[in-house]
């Protein structure tokens, strides 16, 4: 099988909730996505999917990513779709870094091996061991009541699982948790997410007032060694995200930091291929596994299911369906969550069927001038 044409297609995704806030007074109510699409000789396409959180969250935008991938389209032109290690090799060689882009034709390769073996990625993944998994949503950044408000409506729509958007002043933070711990059930789970917001001394503040409380601290500082110094006088258990880049990154986790816990972000680490080998080391690890992504729609939840789907029980924390949090429908919403948990697809690859009706086209390389995208 070889690689005849890749297309890339831009759209907006729009937040569900209205305003998604984070600390740093970086916000969010529309994002900007970009998918592609590789088509084959065989006939078989695969679809993949990139948004960024805006432009402050991680080190890449929307603009960034498509100038990788007209650089990095022409250089698969004639490869092996199914070959995922000579796929990485090729992206590799035509570019250093470019994480994110390669991630959403890491992905598209997947649905296309998953199609070629009629099999879905939870199965080449290892096989299914979640016939349905816990979802968990992220509460934003406002006023104590409104985030205890948030909390008690999404407990009504079957959701347990609660990240709180922190970060900024400490006092406030603390006051916005406890908020939210009054009001959850005792079946949820609460993390409270700095996204890397807090500086040392705010973080040990936070933590203090933080002290006794049932929930996990996320990402307090940018740094997995700040993190893990500023956890030392804590009992609080502690989750790492956006620190955590590569397998060595995951036992500096554990054995430095001292986390219990790993939010993986398929974009993020570069694809379903690096997610899934992080995932394996966690789970030899006995850490805890959260998958999910930066932003996105369909393709981004199908390829989220499948990693969550193959993952074991007991080991798994939450995942997020991130159609849930936008409009972002290109494949008519599914997969579907069903009263805060979901599932994989059980079609072949990502087992969704994307339309690109009414998708912006951005560029298509194919065999006749894979050179001009």
């Amino acid at each position: 099988m070889k690689i005849t044409a890749i297309d890339c297609f831009g759209y907006d995704l729009r937040y569900a909730h209205g305003e998604y806030v984070m600390s740093g007074s970086r916000a969010a109510t529309t994002e900007v996505g970009t998918l592609v699409r590789i088509r084959t000789d065989e006939g078989l396409e695969g679809w993949g999917e990139v948004t960024p959180l805006g432009n402050r969250y991680l080190p890449t935008h929307w603009a960034e990513v498509r100038a990788a991938l007209r650089t990095l389209a022409p250089e698969l032109i004639g490869s092996d779709p199914t070959n995922l290690s000579a796929i990485r090799r090729t992206m590799d060689h035509a570019l250093l870094g470019g994480g994110y882009a390669k991630a959403a034709l890491d992905v598209a390769c997947w649905d296309i091996l998953g199609k070629a073996a009629d099999l879905p990625i939870a199965a080449l993944l290892g096989g299914v061991l979640q016939a349905d998994f816990p979802l968990y949503e992220a509460v934003p950044l406002r006023s104590p009541e409104e985030m205890a408000d948030f909390v008690v409506e999404r407990q009504d729509a079957g959701i347990h699982r609660f990240q709180l958007k922190v970060g900024n002043d400490p006092h406030d933070d603390a006051a916005r948790t406890r908020a939210v711990v009054e009001v959850a059930d005792r079946d949820s789970i609460i993390v409270a997410d700095s996204n890397g917001g807090w500086n040392l001394r705010a973080a040990q503040v936070a933590l203090g007032e933080m002290a006794g409380l049932p929930v996990f601290i996320e990402q307090p500082c940018r740094e997995t060694d700040d993190c893990a110094f500023v956890m030392r006088h804590s009992d609080l258990p502690l989750v790492l995200d956006e620190s955590i880049l590569t397998q060595r990154d995951v036992f500096e986790a554990k054995n430095v930091a001292g986390a219990v816990s790993i939010n993986i972000k398929i974009s993020r680490v570069g694809g379903l291929t690096q997610a899934a080998r992080m995932r394996d080391l966690m789970q030899d690890l006995d850490l805890m596994v959260s998958v999910e992504d930066t932003w996105g729609g369909d393709i981004v939840t199908a390829a989220v299911s499948h990693i969550a789907a193959s993952t074991r029980p007991e080991n798994f924390q939450n995942a997020s369906f991130m159609n849930d949090w936008t409009d972002g429908h290109v494949a008519g919403y599914a997969p579907r969550s069903v009263n805060g948990r979901g599932s994989a697809p059980s079609g072949p690859g990502l087992g969704i069927e994307v339309s690109a009706d009414g998708l912006e086209q951005v560029f298509s390389v194919d065999t006749s001038d894979p050179h001009r995208p």
